[in-house]
């Protein structure tokens, strides 16, 4: 680049800077005389820096940060930073009053531009405001995909990967295996074969998984990237930053992997014609085609809100799942004594001569256990989706202003020692006692709450509740795994959209059942 247009863009950005500084200068006295005139009391939390508020002293891992701040400043607390004011709620009687009985108020996400540009402009479940739209995703959504009817239709596609998945670890037995990496294959494959399913052949599955992995990686860099324009509105229109841009172009290239797919489904479907034999185990896909193509609904269902449905379950179903089957199995593998338990109920209840079939998981309470535990020390999302009042409210005796980004700190709850003995040791058999026993992640029991609760509810949960198990169980039953000799495993967590284990989790399978062609 020459000297001259570096010149040129150094000039730009320093009068966006200068607008910048002076924008926030105006805000600050604006903001101050109120905070002079008691109009804005707000819950205790760090003062930080004049403008900037406490910005500058975010940490990396800041699930571990406020957890510290918490034990100074109590179970709600604010922190500022620029102009966005962030309530931190960290135990159960404030969580409830967030996510139950002010459940409309709270019931908003608040949303980042980059969000929105990569989920067709937050017409997805995951991020779209409180309505008619979202009532009417949840509805069909929860009708046709994650009813039991729905789910149960789909098994054979759950049960394909599922041994797909086990032939492939028998392939490798003793070597090492980056468990972290296969349960995330596996999951994303599995989720592909369900909303997808026929429309796409083995060596298609594997080329989406491939280019879905990748496009995931980049969304999420650029989602969870620092953007000026989440801060001020009023600068979104400038994209200082060009993160919308980028995003833009990705979720243009993916769209367009969407569009092929639609393309190849309707194709299919004229060729299939009346033949109801052939239609006989329909995937999701299929199913919303045809809701679309409804004329009759009130409320249409467009194309795009079919591929935002579809990308939420996706990004929404493939990490959690996967990051959660990888630290049950390296929790197990730390005690012992809790794996050999989980494997004698499975021998009870499935037997070494038998494959894990999705009917026996209502039989395995100490693996139920062991997956609670799991969520209990490990949520996958320790601050839930943020959510942001539609209207000033009151939280435990603090004013939350409208349009504040709300975080329910699950992190702090699930590890608080008033609720839980020994919090941070893994304990599966707390949740075999009378005090824990009715505690399920659906968010009845504010005490956990690893999906949230009310209407926002993870809307994927029915189905995780088929998955999670049915691959854990079904590892863990057909394979003994060790760690590879000299391993100094770090049992650490980073933090990130989903907490994932810092170090991917490498084990070494060897096979347990009794018939080797229950492998093949």
């Amino acid at each position: 680049m020459a000297e001259s247009d570096l010149a040129r863009e150094f000039i730009s950005n320093y009068k966006t800077w200068v607008s910048i500084a002076a924008f926030l200068i105006a805000w600050y006295v604006w903001m101050a005389r109120k905070w002079s005139k008691g109009h804005f009391p707000l819950p205790p939390g760090p003062r930080g820096l004049p403008l900037i508020g406490f910005l500058p002293f975010l940490e990396k891992e800041l699930h571990c940060q406020f957890e510290k701040l918490t034990k100074i400043y109590g179970p709600i607390m604010s922190v500022r930073l620029l102009n966005k004011n962030v309530i931190v709620v960290s135990s159960p009687e404030l969580a409830r009053e967030v996510l139950r009985d002010q459940d409309p108020v709270f019931a908003n996400r608040d949303v980042t531009v980059a969000v929105l540009a990569m989920n067709y402009g937050g017409i997805n479940i995951g991020f779209a405001p409180n309505g008619p739209h979202l009532r009417l995703v949840r509805r069909i959504c929860s009708r046709e995909l994650m009813s039991n009817k729905g789910l149960d239709s789909f098994y054979p596609l759950r049960r394909r990967e599922l041994r797909k998945v086990v032939r492939d670890v028998y392939s490798k037995i003793n070597t090492p295996i980056d468990l972290s990496e296969t349960t995330f294959q596996v999951v994303l494959n599995l989720l592909i074969s369900t909303f997808w399913g026929a429309t796409l052949d083995g060596e298609g599955r594997r080329t989406l998984a491939k280019e879905f992995r990748q496009w995931t990686n980049e969304a999420m860099e650029l989602a969870t990237r620092f953007n000026v324009s989440d801060l001020f509105p009023i600068l979104a229109r400038f994209d200082i930053q060009r993160i919308v841009r980028e995003m833009t172009k990705l979720s243009n290239y993916i769209d367009k992997i969407y569009e092929s797919i639609i393309d190849r489904r309707r194709k299919m479907d004229r060729e299939e014609g009346g033949d109801e034999k052939k239609k006989e185990g329909k995937d999701f896909m299929q199913l919303l085609l045809q809701l679309t193509e409804d004329e009759d609904r009130k409320a249409p269902l467009t194309v795009d809100i079919m591929k935002a449905m579809i990308q939420d379950l996706l990004i929404g179903g493939t990490d959690t799942t996967s990051t959660m089957v990888a630290w049950s199995i390296g929790e197990l593998l730390k005690h012992p004594d809790m794996m050999r338990k989980v494997q004698e109920e499975l021998e009870q209840v499935v037997g070494k001569n038998n494959i894990v079939e999705e009917s026996h998981l209502h039989e395995l309470h100490y693996l139920d256990a062991v997956m609670k535990e799991t969520h209990r020390l490990h949520p996958a999302i320790p601050f839930l989706v943020p959510r942001s009042p539609s209207k000033t409210s009151v939280v435990g005796g603090y004013i939350v202003p409208k349009g504040s980004k709300v975080l329910v700190n699950v992190w702090v709850i699930h590890r608080d020692p008033k609720i839980w003995k020994d919090p941070l040791v893994f304990k599966p058999e707390r949740f075999l006692t009378e005090e824990f026993k009715k505690c399920d992640i659906r968010g009845t029991d504010h005490r956990f709450i690893p999906f949230g609760s009310g209407r926002r509810t993870c809307i994927g949960l029915p189905l995780a509740e088929r998955m999670y198990p049915y691959l854990l169980a079904s590892l863990v039953h057909s394979f003994d795994w060790r760690w590879p000799e000299g391993t100094n495993y770090e049992f650490e967590d980073k933090f990130g959209i989903v907490t994932r284990q810092a170090v991917p989790l490498v084990a070494i399978p060897t096979p347990r059942l009794s018939n080797p062609k229950l492998y093949t």
